[in-house]
């Protein structure tokens, strides 16, 4: 059935330029599939936004990374003005958003996590707050925006780069060695497992959405045990949180006792708006499972609501 939907993108985030990308091959998908779409790129400006949904869509794809599209915000406002809308709904993403805070729900789920804490950025100065090596990142943003890992013999550089930092509050995490790997989930299925291998030290940034930042293997060959086990941690998680429609779970793979037995793994995060860009790993997953492009944004918006 043809639907009228808008297509949120853009926003203030760190991650307003893939928000774009993503919102623009959504809403092309959208049109490809007859219906009537249209994009909107959100700003600060409630009113504006108000005003772009008149008059009101039957579905709204958020296609928002970011703080104010993927921590709840825009959620709030679709929920009030009872919209449906893709992805998770305030409180999972609001949840997902905050690392700690995940960490937490996680923890009580039984979940495979990393040792660490919660410290003021101003406490860096002056000591290590975990044994390195370590990671420091913020407790709100996405895409590896912000991130940085102290290594044994790293000289004190890093501090006065994270002291320009706008974050007050960061996480701090003990490094897990080995290897980045990622499973989608699309509603009550995990759809696969997917290795990334990044050009750099790790998958920042560039790594995730520079043209050949990193190489992406799927299904991912690791240890038939641990792709089992990671598919499950991937859907616990996504339950735990309460999310709905797509997500990614990002974990750590340690391997280093060899390929004969299954490694550690340990859970990072959760993405409750996960990119739709041409490099976007969901995506490639999807299709790995025999879900095309087209496809998986039909069934979103199919899936869309705007019940909690």
């Amino acid at each position: 059935m043809k639907k009228r939907i808008a297509v949120l993108k853009g926003g203030w985030s760190a991650e307003r330029e893939v928000s774009l990308v993503s919102g623009r091959e959504c809403a092309k998908a959208l049109a490809g599939l007859g219906h009537e779409v249209r994009e909107i790129d959100l700003t600060r400006d409630l009113e504006a936004l108000v005003a772009a949904l008149k008059p009101a869509p039957d579905v709204v794809f958020n296609a928002l990374h970011g703080r104010g599209g993927e921590d709840g915000t825009v959620q709030a406002v679709l929920d009030f003005l009872r919209i449906p809308y893709t992805h998770s709904g305030v409180l999972a993403s609001a949840l997902a958003m905050d690392k700690p805070m995940a960490k937490a729900v996680f923890e009580a789920a039984g979940l495979p996590l990393a040792a660490g804490k919660v410290v003021a950025r101003t406490s860096l100065a002056v000591g290590d707050p975990l044994p390195r090596p370590f990671v420091v990142k913020p407790i709100n943003e996405g895409s590896s925006v912000g991130v940085l890992i102290v290594r044994e013999g790293d000289d004190d550089g890093w501090r006065g780069e994270v002291a320009k930092w706008e974050f007050d509050r960061l996480l701090i995490e003990e490094f897990i060695p080995g290897r980045e790997i990622t499973v989608a989930v699309m509603g009550d299925r995990a759809l696969g497992v997917l290795e990334i291998q990044a050009r750099g030290s790790f998958y920042d940034f560039d790594s995730k959405y520079a043209p050949g930042g990193s190489a992406h293997v799927v299904p991912a060959p690791i240890h038939p045990e641990a792709y089992a086990r990671a598919m499950d941690i991937g859907l616990r998680a996504h339950q735990a949180l309460g999310c709905r429609g797509v997500s990614r779970a990002d974990l750590r793979y340690d391997d280093t006792k060899g390929d004969d037995e299954p490694g550690r793994l340990v859970l990072l995060e959760v993405n409750t708006q996960p990119g739709m860009t041409p490099t976007s790993l969901v995506p490639e997953i999807a299709a790995h499972a025999g879900i095309g492009f087209a496809e998986l944004v039909r069934w979103m918006v199919e899936n869309a609501s705007c019940e909690g």
